[in-house]
């Protein structure tokens, strides 16, 4: 079976994001990157997948500048068998990206596609929805569990009170939640031999999709910042601030 794992490259989720001075975008100067820590957890799944003799080919897709060959590699070096990369520049939105993975689900055509639930820049929660209805196919969102066998997959996600399960028939999308495992570090010896592994470059014109924006960044700009806390003596004088202070109640 073949698994297609989606790699998105995102600002390292220890770094603290800081606007531009001018406050047109976030500040990616010099700034540490790293794999989508939901795209992590998908590759680390299709990775499983293939230990347990279930997958048996994984290819990792990213789409973006030349820089996120970088986040493909580090996929190879997780054990992907190959990558695709799309280049193309600028901000992409998730329905250009999900018609490109739509390009490439056509072409691959591959039994199953694993992808994070949503990115942590863009917070969007929509490409793995976008790709699954463009591309026809049944999808399981906020995976805390995979299982396949007999042409179909299983997914477990977390809802109010319990687990929802639902069982999806092959080729399916599956979205994964931070539940579903434990991503692995890459070794140095498959570090080096992710370097050899082959990565071919596509851009969006081989699958015919255009990549321009639809909207407009107006501006980005801190939080603000909160108040500090201060201490009460009794409940008396906690209500009294709340009532005539804060006028909450």
């Amino acid at each position: 079976m073949k698994v297609l794992v989606a790699v998105k490259r995102v600002v390292d989720y220890n770094v603290k994001v800081r606007p531009k001075a001018d406050g047109s975008n976030v500040e990616l100067a010099n700034v540490k990157m790293s794999i989508n820590p939901f795209c992590e957890i998908a590759v680390e799944e299709a990775v499983r997948l293939k230990e347990k003799g279930v997958a048996t080919e994984i290819v990792a897709v990213s789409i973006g500048p030349k820089a996120c060959q970088e986040q493909l590699r580090t996929a190879l070096a997780l054990g992907a068998d190959r990558a695709i990369q799309v280049e193309a520049e600028g901000e992409l939105e998730p329905l250009a990206i999900a018609k490109l993975l739509n390009g490439i689900v056509a072409e691959e055509k591959p039994e199953l596609v694993v992808m994070g639930k949503q990115s942590i820049d863009g917070d969007n929660n929509q490409t793995g929805q976008m790709l699954a209805a463009l591309a026809g196919m049944p999808q399981g969102t906020f995976a805390s569990e995979v299982a396949v066998e007999d042409g179909s997959v299983a997914v477990t996600r977390e809802i109010d009170g319990g687990l929802q399960t639902v069982k999806l028939t092959l080729p399916a999308v599956v979205t994964t939640d931070l539940r579903l495992n434990e991503p692995r570090y890459a070794s140095l010896p498959n570090i080096m031999k992710a370097k050899r592994k082959p990565l071919d470059v596509k851009t969006p014109g081989d699958y015919g999709v255009d990549t321009a924006t639809r909207v407009s960044l107006v501006s980005v700009e801190p939080p603000a910042e909160r108040k500090e806390g201060i201490k009460v003596a009794d409940v008396a004088e906690l209500v009294d601030k709340l009532k005539n202070e804060a006028k909450v109640i």
